[in-house]
């Protein structure tokens, strides 16, 4: 069974939707046909939600949650390096090609990012440009460059 919840943060509602014991989603957005899902408060929503939330106060750097990011084979290579990236530092997109063995897949991981599920806890938003520019996130550069800034990152 599916269930979601909503919770309010610093940068505004963001969306957990658990999918059979697991994180699914985390967005700052919900697409329609997520509305169909049932608003419940499960424990692991509720332990997302605490999580979530002690991230945005400062007091948490990892996260403990079983997730199961929906996506190709590819985007969860991805991803699983994405979450390599130590709290507070961030990579190049080039990096993140370099690191799954796949040097001229620059975009490609671009696009992984873009359509990143879990937001934060798949930390999609310390990847920046090459010359350390914020670029692209789905969410919005000013939301990439909030979190940035919260986890003391460099930019």
């Amino acid at each position: 069974m599916n269930y979601r919840c909503e919770i309010k943060t610093d940068l505004g509602t963001m969306t957990l939707i658990e999918t059979e014991n697991k994180i699914s989603h985390i967005s700052f957005s919900i697409m329609e046909k997520l509305l169909e899902i049932p608003i419940k408060k499960t424990m692991l929503l509720e332990k997302a939600e605490q999580q979530i939330l002690e991230y945005f106060e400062g007091k948490r750097q990892n996260f403990s949650l079983p997730i199961a990011p929906e996506g190709t084979a590819f985007q969860k290579k991805v991803w699983k390096a994405l979450q390599n990236i130590p709290y507070g530092q961030t990579r190049s997109y080039g990096e993140i090609a370099k690191e799954i063995g796949q040097c001229h897949a620059v975009r490609a991981v671009g696009n992984a990012n873009h359509n990143n599920p879990i937001a934060i806890v798949i930390p999609c938003h310390r990847v920046i440009g090459a010359n350390g520019k914020l670029t692209g996130y789905y969410s919005g550069i000013d939301k990439k460059e909030f979190l940035l800034k919260l986890e003391g990152a460099l930019i």
